[in-house]
């Protein structure tokens, strides 16, 4: 645009320079034809005033005053009139002059150069009609797709691009938006995938927790049956003995020598067969009490690679989906009863049946939390129990249902109390015991996320209260 306004503007100052000088010209030959006409009409009869009359010309003759000639003919070279001189017999009879040719002359020129204006300006507004509609078709749909292809690039697929159908890149970025939906529709979907198997991994790494757990407690009762049963064999192999015996000698004094032999044989052969049966007993009690132990390394194996495999889960999700729907509180009490491994769980009363706001998965994931906690870290009874409870929010009293767990044991350190429910930290009495610091954490996450709360406390052991909103 910069480059045809320049040209625009040359041509303008051209036609300005050449104003003055080219239409200011006379042309000469068109007066000499004129002048050899009047000739003719001279010759053939016309007089002087028919011949200006005729040729718009004034004649001045030389048969005038001499004074008066030369001041006619000062008038005419003052106003620039043309003045030639006039002999149609070959000799000078008089002068000729156009006075009237400046002013034509000047009005030709003033119309040339206007209408040379109109026509540059013509030329100069169908110009910038041309660029602006070039810019319009052209560039700016051009600097549009460079722009989107730019925030693609970018990974930016939120900005739609603009369509003009009506330029010549109408088709090409239609296609281009609607490969900007898809890509950003695939990457949603990726991003929903990516979600969902993380989420996946978490669940499943969580869950894997209580079965092994259990298998590991069956597998230290399993040890200590056999080697409780080992002792009791032990003990009654000596008594036997003893009492047998006792039995030999007390009968040594009433039976016959022969007679005291061979029960003593019969009771050898008793007792060589009873020792191959307590070794074979042994053994057999032996390869299980390894084989429970191997299970047990196994299980705890499995158990810290889930919880590897939960920290890393949990880190890379950034929203944990929580489903919260209408349920029957019984199922709360019922995912008490169904824990198995953690010990004695004791609940005192019945949880009031009613409807509340949880979802399943995750209010099942709370209880194992919280119940395998007390369970690790105290190792006592556990105590639950269940009532109502009321409370404030944004000026409106909810009703919830309390679910209160406690044990018996040494509690947490005051000046961690804060901390147990973030993520990842583990306190001072976990050394040796496996764990991601993120049971406490989720049980949080989720009772937050259902529309309840969690407290906890030290009260004669630790006590945890889950707060579950009634419908």
């Amino acid at each position: 645009m910069l480059i045809f306004t320049a040209l625009m503007a040359g041509l303008y100052a051209g036609l300005i320079a050449r104003q003055g000088s080219s239409l200011s010209k006379r042309d000469m030959s068109f007066y000499n034809d004129q002048l050899h006409k009047m000739y003719e009409d001279y010759r053939s009869g016309a007089l002087n005033s028919e011949l200006e009359e005729k040729y718009g010309c004034r004649i001045v003759s030389v048969s005038g005053e001499e004074g008066g000639l030369t001041r006619e003919l000062n008038t005419f070279y003052a106003t620039r009139a043309l003045v030639m001189d006039f002999a149609p017999e070959g000799t000078v009879i008089g002068k000729v002059a156009w006075d009237e040719s400046a002013e034509v002359i000047k009005k030709a020129e003033e119309d040339v150069f206007l209408k040379a204006t109109f026509m540059w300006l013509a030329v100069l507004l169908a110009g910038y009609a041309l660029l602006i509609i070039v810019y319009i078709k052209v560039l700016r749909p051009e600097k549009e797709m460079e722009s989107f292809a730019a925030e693609i690039a970018k990974g930016n697929l939120d900005i739609p691009l603009p369509i003009h159908r009506d330029n010549m890149f109408g088709n090409l970025t239609t296609s281009f938006d609607i490969m900007r939906e898809e890509l950003k529709s695939a990457k949603e979907r990726e991003i929903e995938a990516e979600k969902g198997k993380k989420e996946l991994v978490h669940s499943l790494s969580h869950d894997i927790g209580t079965p092994v757990a259990t298998i590991r407690t069956a597998c230290e009762m399993l040890e200590l049956l056999a080697k409780k049963d080992a002792e009791e064999s032990a003990s009654a192999e000596d008594n036997g003995v003893d009492a047998s015996e006792s039995v030999i000698l007390s009968e040594r004094d009433n039976a016959s020598e022969s007679v005291i032999l061979s029960e003593a044989k019969d009771l050898n052969n008793k007792k060589d067969l009873n020792n191959k049966k307590d070794l074979n007993s042994d053994m057999f009690r032996n390869s299980v009490i390894e084989k429970v132990r191997i299970i047990d390394k196994k299980a705890e194996t499995i158990s810290r690679l889930t919880d590897n495999m939960l920290h890393v889960s949990l880190a890379e999700t950034e929203h944990i989906s929580v489903e919260v729907r209408e349920e029957n509180s019984c199922l709360i009490e019922e995912y008490f009863r169904q824990l198995k491994g953690y010990g004695n769980i004791i609940l005192q009363n019945h949880i009031p049946e009613c409807l509340v706001c949880m979802d399943r998965l995750r209010m099942e994931q709370v209880v194992d939390n919280i119940v395998g906690n007390s369970h690790k870290y105290a190792g006592t009874d556990i105590l639950v129990s269940f009532d109502r409870a009321e409370a404030k929010r944004e000026d409106k009293a909810i009703r919830y249902i309390r679910v209160t767990v406690r044990d018996s044991g040494p509690g947490v350190p005051e000046e961690e109390l804060p901390l147990i429910a973030e993520k990842y930290h583990r306190g001072s009495n976990t050394t040796g015991k496996p764990g991601a610091g993120l049971g406490m954490y989720l049980a949080a996450y989720y009772m937050e996320k259902q529309g309840g709360g969690m407290e906890y406390r030290n009260d004669n052991g630790f006590v945890v209260e889950l707060l579950v909103r009634v419908v």
